[in-house]
């Protein structure tokens, strides 16, 4: 087989797994945009659904925004200390701690949120609200924080610069935010962007955790599919896209990041 005729079947094979994976989406998206699904273009172009799914689901928007960003904070503060630790530890226990930190990606999201509701659930006020959604985001994403952050660790020969400041007279906090934090910027990019996707786009254990009056963004496009047009519930697809394909589109750029600084 020549090697013309090898790139040609492997750039169709390509193409075709694209369309495979992109054509549902642009219906669905352009569902959103006609006047009605089943006459298709001839129907005619209109915003109006999406101003549909505002109207009904901004509540919902906004909500998963401020859990999103939240879960950034918590998530910051305790697995970027956390990646440090288990990188400066020697102690067996650390890769157990490290291993341990995986058991949230691998559990399913409807067993978490079982389990929260079995320890939390008797709390009815702390039962209501988004911060009890939030500590499921947060045991979700924290993984991927750590992970990410103690990946760049690994690869910046921190303990070298930290001898280096420290034979400076630099004291351990200066160390911490003046050598370790900026060395190590990249994975926390990387992490709060995958953080802040995968907590708007969390429905596993969200569904399980939420009350009518704490609807995020996925429980609502649910909710729009099934008791809604289905106009609107494409709109809403459209509206979920909006926000998460640019956080894609940076969790990418920041993969290409240059590494820490030396």
């Amino acid at each position: 087989m020549s090697q013309r005729l090898r790139f040609s079947l492997q750039l169709g094979f390509t193409l075709l797994v694209c369309l495979f994976m992109i054509v549902p989406i642009a219906m669905s998206v352009m569902a959103g945009l006609t006047e009605n699904y089943f006459q298709g273009l001839q129907s005619g172009l209109t915003l109006r659904w999406v101003s549909e799914v505002w109207a009904l689901y901004s509540d919902t928007i906004w909500l998963s925004i401020k859990l999103a960003m939240a879960c950034l904070v918590i998530t910051t503060l305790i697995g970027v200390p956390a990646a440090y630790g288990l990188l400066r530890s020697r102690h067996r226990i650390a890769h157990a701690i490290e291993e341990l930190l995986l058991l949230p990606v691998a559990v399913p999201g409807l067993a978490t949120a079982l389990a929260l509701l079995l320890v939390y659930g008797s709390y009815r006020e702390f039962r209501a609200s988004w911060l009890f959604i939030l500590i499921g985001h947060v045991l979700f994403t924290l993984p991927f924080m750590v992970r990410a952050v103690h990946s760049v660790m690994h690869t910046a020969r921190l303990p070298l610069l930290e001898e280096a400041a420290s034979s400076l007279g630099a004291s351990p906090w200066q160390r911490f935010f003046g050598v370790v934090v900026p060395n190590c910027a990249s994975g926390i990019l990387a992490g709060a962007l995958m953080v802040v996707t995968l907590s708007i786009g969390e429905f596993n254990i969200t569904w399980m955790l939420h009350t009518p009056l704490t609807k995020t963004l996925p429980v609502g496009l649910a909710d729009s599919y099934a008791s809604m047009r289905l106009e609107v519930g494409s709109a809403y697809t459209l509206v979920f896209l909006l926000m998460i394909v640019p956080l894609l589109v940076m969790i990418q750029w920041a993969g290409k990041l240059t590494g820490p600084r030396r």
